[in-house]
């Protein structure tokens, strides 16, 4: 670093950088989060991660450094939410008030389906998972694969008649 350039780490060029861009960080945040507390909590961790590493932040990189960070910390912050989203939705799944031998069945079928569904001839399988995980049209599919509709559902009906005989009627 420069002798010229102001050391980051010095307290009271840190207290001037955070009375510059706190507000502005904050409001980024707030924006981002629409909760003021969240907005709050997330810009205070910005600014402590400014001082775990002012020795490595440029000074004339520093507001480009502290709205990156926040914009990291909103992103960190949303995957981890996601996360316990889903954890939750798993906990609520397995304590259901299923029997254990209908969980064991279903986790049967489950694999048995997701087996013969890999086993499908490549065509036919891209058809039937357009079109029943995807939701889409035949027409979309179609329109997709470059071949006429026709084409789609004879592969769909072929898909259809070997998941039949593998499975029992889906």
């Amino acid at each position: 670093m420069a002798k010229d350039k102001p050391n980051i780490c010095d307290s009271k060029i840190f207290e001037t950088i955070y009375k510059t861009y706190a507000k502005d960080v904050r409001r980024f945040l707030f924006f981002k989060t629409q909760n003021i507390d969240k907005a709050e909590d997330l810009m205070q961790d910005v600014f402590i991660k400014l001082w775990d590493n002012c020795s490595k932040v440029d000074y004339n990189k520093v507001k480009s450094y502290v709205f990156t960070i926040a914009n990291n910390m909103f992103l960190n912050e949303v995957k981890h939410l996601s996360v316990v989203k889903k954890h939750r939705e798993q906990i609520k799944q397995e304590s259901t008030n299923e029997s254990p031998e209908f969980v064991m069945l279903e986790k049967e079928f489950m694999d048995k389906l997701e087996k013969t569904i890999a086993a499908l001839p490549d065509k036919q399988r891209e058809v039937f998972l357009m079109n029943r995980i995807e939701k889409k049209k035949y027409k979309e599919i179609a329109e997709e694969l470059d071949i006429s509709v026709k084409a789609v559902e004879k592969r769909m009906h072929q898909a259809l008649v070997i998941m039949r005989e593998e499975i029992g009627n889906i």
